[in-house]
Protein backbone atom coordinates (compact mmCIF):
# COMPACT_ATOMS: atom_id res chain seq x y z
CA UNK A 1 0.00 0.00 0.00
CA UNK A 2 2.65 2.44 0.67
CA UNK A 3 4.26 1.83 -2.52
CA UNK A 4 1.03 2.44 -4.39
CA UNK A 5 0.69 6.13 -2.62
CA UNK A 6 4.43 6.67 -3.41
CA UNK A 7 4.26 5.83 -6.92
CA UNK A 8 1.25 8.32 -6.91
CA UNK A 9 3.36 10.69 -5.86
CA UNK A 10 6.16 10.06 -8.47
CA UNK A 11 3.42 10.58 -10.98
CA UNK A 12 2.66 13.89 -10.68
CA UNK A 13 4.79 15.25 -12.87
CA UNK A 14 4.91 18.77 -11.52
CA UNK A 15 5.69 17.38 -7.99
CA UNK A 16 8.23 15.36 -8.48
CA UNK A 17 9.68 17.90 -10.94
CA UNK A 18 9.78 20.58 -7.70
CA UNK A 19 11.28 17.39 -5.66
CA UNK A 20 13.98 16.82 -7.97
CA UNK A 21 14.31 21.09 -8.73
CA UNK A 22 15.39 21.49 -5.25
CA UNK A 23 16.68 18.23 -4.27
CA UNK A 24 18.29 17.01 -7.27
CA UNK A 25 18.94 19.97 -9.08
CA UNK A 26 21.86 18.68 -11.34
CA UNK A 27 19.65 15.90 -12.51
CA UNK A 28 16.95 18.08 -13.10
CA UNK A 29 18.45 20.31 -15.54
CA UNK A 30 20.73 17.50 -16.84
CA UNK A 31 17.06 16.14 -18.13
CA UNK A 32 17.05 12.84 -15.81
CA UNK A 33 13.58 11.90 -15.44
CA UNK A 34 11.70 8.89 -13.62
CA UNK A 35 9.17 7.52 -17.04
CA UNK A 36 8.14 3.96 -14.88
CA UNK A 37 8.02 2.94 -11.23
CA UNK A 38 6.52 -0.16 -9.91
CA UNK A 39 7.39 -2.86 -6.83
CA UNK A 40 9.87 -4.48 -9.28
CA UNK A 41 11.23 -2.37 -11.45
CA UNK A 42 12.13 1.94 -12.35
CA UNK A 43 12.95 3.32 -15.88
CA UNK A 44 14.84 6.58 -15.52
CA UNK A 45 15.71 8.34 -18.57
CA UNK A 46 18.70 10.99 -19.85
CA UNK A 47 18.75 12.40 -22.80
CA UNK A 48 22.08 13.58 -25.23
CA UNK A 49 22.07 17.51 -25.13
CA UNK A 50 23.86 20.26 -24.31
CA UNK A 51 23.83 19.88 -20.55
CA UNK A 52 24.67 16.28 -20.21
CA UNK A 53 27.25 15.60 -22.93
CA UNK A 54 30.88 15.40 -22.83
CA UNK A 55 33.58 16.68 -24.97
CA UNK A 56 33.44 13.58 -26.88
CA UNK A 57 29.53 14.10 -28.15
CA UNK A 58 28.01 11.61 -26.19
CA UNK A 59 26.29 11.52 -22.90
CA UNK A 60 28.60 12.15 -20.08
CA UNK A 61 29.36 9.42 -17.60
CA UNK A 62 28.70 11.55 -14.77
CA UNK A 63 24.79 11.96 -16.00
CA UNK A 64 24.23 8.56 -17.33
CA UNK A 65 25.33 7.29 -13.40
CA UNK A 66 22.35 10.21 -12.18
CA UNK A 67 20.36 8.16 -14.18
CA UNK A 68 21.44 4.30 -13.18
CA UNK A 69 21.64 5.58 -9.49
CA UNK A 70 18.21 7.06 -9.48
CA UNK A 71 16.55 4.29 -11.31
CA UNK A 72 17.85 2.30 -8.11
CA UNK A 73 17.08 4.83 -5.81
CA UNK A 74 13.56 5.62 -6.12
CA UNK A 75 12.63 2.00 -5.94
CA UNK A 76 14.45 2.04 -2.21
CA UNK A 77 12.35 5.14 -1.75
CA UNK A 78 9.06 3.37 -2.74
CA UNK A 79 9.73 0.34 -0.31
CA UNK A 80 10.73 2.93 2.11
CA UNK A 81 7.79 5.14 1.97
CA UNK A 82 6.03 5.39 5.50
CA UNK A 83 7.76 2.72 6.61
CA UNK A 84 7.92 2.37 10.87
CA UNK A 85 10.65 2.41 11.72
CA UNK A 86 12.48 4.34 9.55
CA UNK A 87 15.14 3.15 7.36
CA UNK A 88 18.01 5.30 6.09
CA UNK A 89 19.77 4.65 2.91
CA UNK A 90 23.37 5.24 1.60
CA UNK A 91 25.26 4.88 -1.48
CA UNK A 92 28.35 2.70 -0.73
CA UNK A 93 30.00 2.10 -3.81
CA UNK A 94 29.25 2.54 -7.46
CA UNK A 95 30.61 -0.22 -10.32
CA UNK A 96 30.22 1.07 -14.01
CA UNK A 97 30.95 -0.58 -17.54
CA UNK A 98 30.44 1.28 -20.76
CA UNK A 99 29.43 -0.78 -23.78
CA UNK A 100 28.77 1.66 -26.67
CA UNK A 101 28.74 5.57 -27.12
CA UNK A 102 25.55 7.34 -25.84
CA UNK A 103 24.11 9.80 -28.67
CA UNK A 104 20.73 9.32 -27.81
CA UNK A 105 18.48 9.21 -25.11
CA UNK A 106 18.75 6.43 -22.11
CA UNK A 107 16.61 4.28 -20.49
CA UNK A 108 18.05 2.90 -17.11
CA UNK A 109 16.02 0.04 -15.62
CA UNK A 110 16.59 -1.59 -12.34
CA UNK A 111 14.24 -4.74 -11.92
CA UNK A 112 15.84 -5.34 -8.45
CA UNK A 113 13.02 -3.54 -6.53
CA UNK A 114 11.38 -7.33 -4.89
CA UNK A 115 15.11 -8.54 -3.52
CA UNK A 116 15.45 -5.02 -2.59
CA UNK A 117 12.45 -5.19 -0.43
CA UNK A 118 13.38 -8.26 0.99
CA UNK A 119 16.27 -6.75 1.86
CA UNK A 120 15.09 -3.87 3.60
CA UNK A 121 12.59 -6.21 5.30
CA UNK A 122 15.33 -7.74 6.73
CA UNK A 123 17.02 -4.39 7.90
CA UNK A 124 13.28 -4.23 9.71
CA UNK A 125 13.54 -7.72 11.25
CA UNK A 126 16.88 -8.17 12.55
CA UNK A 127 17.79 -4.23 13.45
CA UNK A 128 21.08 -4.72 11.70
CA UNK A 129 22.40 -2.64 8.76
CA UNK A 130 22.26 -4.23 5.37
CA UNK A 131 24.10 -4.14 2.09
CA UNK A 132 22.06 -4.51 -1.46
CA UNK A 133 23.66 -4.45 -4.98
CA UNK A 134 21.24 -3.15 -7.66
CA UNK A 135 21.97 -3.19 -11.05
CA UNK A 136 20.76 -0.85 -13.84
CA UNK A 137 21.02 -1.48 -17.39
CA UNK A 138 21.37 1.65 -19.68
CA UNK A 139 19.31 1.04 -23.30
CA UNK A 140 18.79 2.92 -26.32
CA UNK A 141 15.20 3.08 -27.56
CA UNK A 142 15.70 0.62 -29.54
CA UNK A 143 17.03 -1.72 -26.51
CA UNK A 144 21.11 -1.70 -27.42
CA UNK A 145 22.72 -1.47 -23.86
CA UNK A 146 24.89 1.11 -23.44
CA UNK A 147 26.13 0.59 -20.27
CA UNK A 148 25.63 -0.87 -17.15
CA UNK A 149 25.75 -0.08 -13.26
CA UNK A 150 26.06 -1.91 -10.12
CA UNK A 151 25.09 0.25 -7.20
CA UNK A 152 25.34 -0.71 -3.89
CA UNK A 153 23.29 0.53 -0.84
CA UNK A 154 23.57 0.52 2.56
CA UNK A 155 20.18 0.33 4.53
CA UNK A 156 19.61 0.96 8.22
CA UNK A 157 16.48 0.59 10.73
CA UNK A 158 16.57 3.93 12.72
CA UNK A 159 16.50 3.37 16.06
CA UNK A 160 13.16 4.79 18.00
CA UNK A 161 12.77 7.87 19.84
Amino acid sequence: MAFEQFSRLTSNRFKFGLFMLLKLPSAFFCGVRLRHIDPREAVVSVPFKWLSQNPFRSIYFACQAMAAEMSTGVLALGHLHGRKPAVSMLVTSLEARFVKKATERIYFTCADGEDMRQCIEETVRSGEGQVFVATSVGRTQHGEVVSEFRIEWSFKAKAHG
